[in-house]
């Protein structure tokens, strides 16, 4: 959707026809994958960090290097010279979604704050130029919307926590080190080859999954809490716009990337068609919905694709 503002004035990168050395953590996942993916048809050297977890082999672009690791060991075989001379990390390997981090807070913990330290430091120690984070607007918790990065934060799980401390890392490691570092608040994702099961399955995935299987589909609580929905693609199209983004003075800086419009469950569920049922409600905020007119300025970036032409578009 269009914003009516104007873009602030910044170069293009004049490197950004070059070829990159580009290490994807969690690139066997949904939104890694579609990155790996854009990185290898624009002519990068991209490398996977996967422990397959959540992850799945499926995803695994064959033109990409895959690199079966865990992200809280350091000692792994192979790490460095991974490292070296790359240009770019994209830190997506996480411990996902708020209610698994609930049942397994120090698991979660031990991936998303200490996993997310080990690569920082590795990226110092071998000379990589930027690190880009796969934060959340679970940081947010329960907030005002529109909502902008000047927003308190107030996280409501420890995922949510995990993904503010990693952001106030990156800022640190941009103040102490010089890394360039960019986080990315993302709203609600979806889109082409989202799961329909496990952590990272999203409501949609959820619903398709029980309307394949011949079951109603489960509605937390009411159905009203309302959800900003972003897709896949535009998410892809941000962390490009983050790569190649050539004002330093950004650095450390957090953006959100949403598409500006929330939808509610109930509205989801009647697009999509079949029969409801209704399960208890759960710790979650009542309404997401991101202000991301600083991506507009800053980065380039706007989202362009709304989810119920999509899901008009699969005729679900």
């Amino acid at each position: 959707m269009p914003y009516d503002l104007e873009i602030e004035d910044y170069d293009e990168d004049v490197s950004i026809n070059m070829v990159k050395k580009c290490i994807v953590t969690g690139g066997a996942g949904f939104i890694g994958s579609n990155i790996v993916d854009r990185l290898v048809k624009e002519g990068h050297e991209v490398h996977i960090i996967d422990d397959l977890s959540t992850g799945s082999q499926y995803n695994i672009n064959p033109k990409a290097k895959f690199h079966k690791m865990d992200i809280t060991e350091m000692n792994v075989r192979g790490l460095c010279t991974m490292f070296e001379d790359a240009d770019m990390v994209f830190h997506l390997a996480a411990f996902p979604r708020v209610e698994p981090s609930i049942q397994e807070p120090v698991h979660a913990h031990n991936i998303n704050v200490n996993g997310t330290l080990n690569m920082l430091k590795a990226c110092v120690d071998y000379g990589v130029q930027r690190f880009i984070f796969t934060s959340s607007s679970a940081v947010y918790g329960e907030a005002s919307v529109p909502t902008d990065e000047n927003h308190p934060t107030n996280p409501m799980s420890p995922y949510a926590l995990h993904k503010l401390i990693g952001e106030q890392y990156c800022k640190l490691f941009s103040d102490l080190y010089g890394l360039e570092t960019i986080c990315l608040r993302y709203s609600n994702a979806y889109g082409e080859g989202q799961p329909t099961e496990g952590a990272y399955c999203n409501v949609m995935g959820i619903f398709q999954n029980q309307k394949d299987q011949g079951s109603p589909m489960t509605i937390v609580g009411d159905g009203s809490q309302r959800r900003d929905f972003v897709h896949v693609k535009d998410i892809v199209d941000a962390n490009m716009k983050a790569m190649n983004h050539h004002q330093v003075e950004w650095m450390g800086e957090v953006f959100n990337i949403g598409y500006g419009v929330n939808y509610s469950v109930n509205q989801i569920a009647k697009w999509m068609g079949g029969e409801t049922t209704n399960i208890p409600p759960r710790i979650e905020p009542k309404e997401t919905l991101l202000d991301s007119d600083k991506a507009y300025r800053v980065l380039g970036w706007e989202p362009t694709i709304d989810l119920k032409k999509w899901l008009e578009g699969k005729n679900v």
